[in-house]
């Protein structure tokens, strides 16, 4: 009886709290907006990547963060940057998701690119006589010779990913792991050292991984429009439902993979390699952020100035 009445108290406070009006988790009940940004370059050391005629995968994601990070301390001073790697070394997923929840992060970007296959093409070059028997008699056929190659795939743009909506189980696991903050700020005194299985708990959790998932999806959404804004081609903001992105769905805070573009297509290719192309991608994505960080401001303004 004590457990259900606990969850009613926490409901009843979350309500005042959490929701706002529309049904929709409210974005302000953090104690603070965005303090520090993990960093992830894709792949690393042994892991190569995806590969162009001219590029490792591996180099551009870690070339395009190293740029991310000096961007984001020269135009927002006051958010501290955590790097999963800034040289060419290897981590698993598992290692990449520890490091960012050690480091207490409030905002998870990881910089990939993209591949396309080569597209296969077929013609008749010409045709060759053949001879067969057939019933005890010879039948003699034209036969057409094929000749085949390969051009690069002209796929091209950007794409920006959050975990897919059946993966919401496996971040409720890594907010339910992490730190707690949530359930510290949310719940009364008396439900600060309930079970992690506890209703109320659960409650909190889920709410949490609510609103990660709006701030995932915000902020994937306003990368894509800046990088439209910039010239580039946009392919959107999109989950990855079936397979999912675990690196994504593992750490314990809002989370985007960026892929930034393709290698495959040698256009993107010298651009990404390009000094130029890597501080445009990312000047494109620190004004994402930025856009991203007011928001979440206005919000906590907002509910300060409700709550005086």
């Amino acid at each position: 009886m004590k457990r259900i009445f606990a969850a009613l108290i926490l409901l009843s406070f979350s309500d005042n709290r959490l929701w706002a009006g529309q049904g929709q988790p409210d974005k302000n009940y953090q104690k603070h907006s965005l303090k520090r940004i993990v960093i992830d370059a894709g792949h690393g050391g042994s892991d190569y990547g995806a590969s162009g005629s001219k590029s490792h995968e591996k180099d551009i994601t870690l070339a395009v963060a190293l740029e991310l990070q000096k961007a984001i301390n020269d135009q927002m001073p006051d958010v501290d940057v955590y790097m999963t790697r800034t040289t060419d070394v290897f981590d698993r997923v598992t290692v990449k998701a520890s490091k960012a929840n050690a480091a207490k992060g409030d905002l998870f970007v990881s910089i990939h690119c993209n591949d396309a296959g080569r597209i296969r093409h077929t013609e008749i070059e010409g045709y060759k006589t053949v001879t067969r028997k057939r019933k005890g008699k010879k039948v003699t056929s034209k036969v057409p010779i094929y000749h085949s190659w390969t051009t690069p795939n002209p796929a091209k743009g950007t794409e920006t990913y959050i975990w897919g909506v059946n993966k919401d189980d496996d971040k409720e696991k890594a907010v339910r792991e992490g730190d707690n903050e949530v359930l510290d700020s949310l719940s009364a005194k008396e439900l600060k050292n309930f079970d992690p299985n506890d209703p109320a708990q659960i409650l909190a959790i889920s709410l949490r991984t609510q609103q990660y998932a709006e701030r995932s999806r915000n902020l994937a959404i306003t990368v894509e429009d800046e990088f439209a804004k910039s010239g580039r081609i946009s392919r959107g903001a999109r989950q990855r439902n079936e397979k999912g992105i675990w690196v994504l769905q593992a750490t314990n805070m809002p989370a985007i993979l960026i892929e930034v573009g393709f290698l495959s297509n040698p256009e993107e290719e010298d651009y990404l390699m390009s000094k130029e192309g890597q501080e445009e991608t990312a000047n494109t994505i620190v004004r994402a952020l930025k856009r991203y960080k007011y928001s979440l401001d206005n919000k906590l303004l907002s509910n300060k100035q409700q709550q005086k």
